[in-house]
């Protein structure tokens, strides 16, 4: 008898923004880790797209965007609202809409939350969601997704210095691979990484207008607490 969990036959679905697809893989994500909680409130969805561990790039999203972000994903059938709740919970559909296996979903998943990664950090990093036996196990399933047509993942160029090629999930459209540059080079103006999406220098923007709201906070913290103290800043400012 087998005992693999049917599917339904995969759907071609629109290219997702890159808030869709982290709450999409939150809601996947929680359902294995806290399936207490699961489905989960608006405020705890938002919750776990702003984590602050295991996510790549870090979000700083209000429940206005992610409750947007909802509404759109109902239209493709990728999340839901359940009904027997006072409070609205959301669960997800990602196995049925892609005609994945948990196996799959699992990796899908991790790509999703924290960014390219080898199969053996996806076999990692995955452990809560599924148990691998080893990476090559892993990168059976990625090869799968790969095949897939339309694909759901591809296989990045390794990257000089790496042993090992990354995997990248392209629920959200193509993925720009890093510029192949030699020992001890540098990208031009100083850059790591000379290939960067529109979507990855949006988030870059929303972190540094974040960091620069928690500098103004604490600099008003500082003067409060030196007020309260009779220090003058200035005159420190002087003597260093």
């Amino acid at each position: 008898m087998n005992s693999t969990p049917e599917v339904s036959p995969p759907r071609s679905i629109r290219i997702l923004s890159p808030l869709e697809a982290r709450v999409v893989g939150v809601l996947v994500e929680k359902q294995h880790t806290v399936p207490d909680t699961y489905p989960l409130s608006l405020n705890s969805l938002t919750s776990g797209c702003n984590q602050k561990t295991a996510r790549a790039p870090v979000m700083n999203v209000t429940d206005a965007e992610v409750l947007n972000a909802i509404e759109d994903l109902k239209h493709l059938s990728l999340v839901f609202e359940g009904s027997s709740s006072r409070v609205p919970r959301f669960e997800h559909n990602l196995n049925r809409v892609l005609g994945i296996p948990s196996q799959a979903a699992a990796l899908l998943t991790v790509l999703m939350l924290r960014g390219p990664q080898t199969a053996a950090e996806l076999r990692l990093n995955s452990a809560r969601l599924h148990g691998f036996a080893d990476a090559s196990s892993a990168e059976a399933f990625l090869e799968e997704l790969a095949a897939r047509e339309p694909p759901l993942v591809v296989k990045l160029p390794r990257a000089p210095g790496e042993r090992e090629s990354r995997w990248a999930h392209l629920l959200c459209g193509e993925v720009s691979a890093p510029l192949s540059l030699g020992a001890g080079d540098a990208a031009p103006g100083g850059v790591a990484d000379a290939a960067i999406s529109i979507d990855e220098f949006d988030a870059l923007k929303s972190e540094q207008k974040r960091l620069a709201g928690e500098v103004e906070r604490l600099q008003a913290l500082v003067e409060h607490m030196a007020a309260e103290l009779g220090i003058s800043l200035d005159k420190i400012g002087e003597r260093s």
